[in-house]
């Protein structure tokens, strides 16, 4: 049975990027604050500013204004975008090079500094260096069977290690000295310090894209066999069951209590707390599926589009509304690290008697006096 968790809102026109354009297409995208950055097939970034404005009735708009927009003067696509913004940095991988240039005026840093020889990229979101103005960044290297460690300073880069791993890496995720690696046919984790690998599970990259992404300390969300959404932690252990997935996942998010997939035809919610799919979103020709500091945002070739969640509370009593106190519990529970405490026992005690009426009114006498008390 469906929640309305999300609401799917335009963000950028494909007028506002190529105008009359057709051979123009998004590649990738990268959100930090209000700036929203736009890597193209023709070798170009847009930054843009999203604005959020709220109508009387709560509904939520995004005004995009576009500040401007950089060629880099090759003939092949921005692959991949991302903000360091502690260094006012926006890193950009194009024809294998991460070239640093600044977050405002889209310009390559003077002194030229560069990382050649990259496949893909990610940054490390829980660093061991200690040094607030440097970023760590792990790339699979062009060199067979290769993953570099980089810290990347404002006008700088420095190698930090060099790991082999057993098969060749196509996907990389990373926390502290933790990297979480989709090889040929298996996913696993890595000490790039000590060199301790650890299988996970096996999976085939020649027969579907893998995801692997750290979706909180110590702990992964991967794209497991027969349509699973996995979690991992770096022991290699699961905390959590898995979520049913379609065979065919493109990408995937996580906005808590949720966990948002997108495949070539849909756009689908299923919640951490009890597995359960909550909502589906029809979306055809989606390619991108990132979350940027809790803002979940989905694009195709031509439109960048914004997951707007509904207020939890909201979702609650859509629950209680249908008479689906177990659920509407189960989610209140999980809302206890959304919420600041004095305000959430407020609500849950409201909500419990809530609950407590409906079960008694369905004769439900046991239930409803536990709610009660």
């Amino acid at each position: 049975m469906s929640v309305k968790a999300f609401k799917l809102v335009s963000a950028v026109e494909r007028e506002m990027l190529m105008g009359d354009k057709n051979y123009i297409n998004i590649e990738c995208i990268e959100c930090c604050g209000k700036n929203l950055y736009i890597g193209t097939n023709d070798c170009f970034i847009y930054h843009f500013l999203l604005d959020e404005k709220v109508s009387t009735a709560g509904k939520i708009t995004f005004a995009a204004t576009k500040q401007l927009h950089k060629y880099l003067g090759l003939k092949k696509p921005v692959s991949e975008l991302k903000a360091a913004s502690a260094l006012t940095r926006l890193l950009v991988l194009c024809d294998n090079t991460i070239t640093l240039v600044n977050m405002i005026n889209l310009e390559p840093v003077p002194t030229g500094a560069r990382i050649k020889g990259a496949v893909t990229f990610t940054l490390n979101e829980n660093p061991v260096s200690g040094d607030p103005f440097c970023v760590e960044v792990c790339i699979i290297s062009v060199k067979r069977r290769t993953i570099q460690m980089f810290m990347v300073f404002e006008d700088r880069v420095q190698i930090v290690k060099e790991v082999f791993t057993p098969e060749q890496p196509c996907a990389v995720a990373v926390d502290g000295y933790y990297l979480c690696l989709a090889l040929t046919t298996q996913y696993i984790i890595l000490n790039y310090s000590t060199g301790v690998s650890q299988d996970l599970f096996p999976y085939c990259s020649d027969e579907k894209r893998p995801i692997v992404k750290r979706i909180g300390r110590q702990e992964f969300l991967l794209a497991g066999p027969g349509g699973l959404g996995m979690f991992a932690t770096v022991d290699g252990i699961s905390q959590r069951a898995p979520v049913h997935w379609s065979e065919n996942v493109i990408g995937a998010a996580l906005c808590f209590p949720y966990v948002v997939a997108l495949d070539d035809e849909f756009i689908t919610v299923h919640s951490m707390l009890d597995q359960q799919q909550k909502q589906t979103l029809p979306f055809k020709e989606g390619h991108i599926l990132q979350d940027f500091e809790g803002k979940v945002i989905v694009a195709t070739n031509k439109g960048v589009y914004i997951l707007v969640p509904l207020p939890l509370e909201k979702q609650i009593q859509d629950l209680l509304a249908s008479h689906r106190v177990e659920e509407a519990l189960v989610l209140a529970k999980g809302a206890r690290r959304n919420i600041p405490k004095e305000k959430f026992q407020v609500m849950y005690k409201r909500i419990l008697q809530q609950a407590g009426f409906i079960q008694f009114a369905q004769l439900q006498f046991l239930e409803a006096k536990e709610l009660f008390r």
